[in-house]
């Protein structure tokens, strides 16, 4: 599995990180991670984190989104966006590579 596509975050996603920050008084890092597990075989780990050397660093108005290297080609192409719906408001991500997906949407096959 390569890198074809560099994932990309929404001006709502980087709004909402901001948003965080402001309420908490701490800037952090989202960390956007897939894992082994979940109802579908992988599952997307969201967290606000320290970035590593490693780690892909997507900014935009002093907001960071991280992913590890191992993450970046279950990622390939995927989008990372914040919404607020009736059950809830969350980090998502629009998978391209995903073959299927729970109904909660944070584990998905490929």
């Amino acid at each position: 599995m390569t890198l074809t596509l560099p994932p990309t975050v929404t001006d709502r996603a980087f709004a909402r990180l901001a948003e965080i920050a402001e309420a908490t008084g701490v800037a952090r890092a989202l960390r956007v991670a897939v894992e082994g597990g979940g109802c579908s075989g992988f599952h997307y780990d969201i967290k606000l984190d320290d970035p590593a050397e490693d780690d892909l660093v997507l900014q935009k108005d002093g907001q960071t989104v991280l992913i590890d290297p191992v993450s970046l080609p279950f990622l390939s192409g995927a989008r990372i966006d914040f919404t607020e719906e009736l059950i809830g408001a969350r980090f998502v991500i629009d998978n391209p590579n995903a073959s299927s997906s729970c109904g909660c949407g944070t584990s998905f096959s490929m």
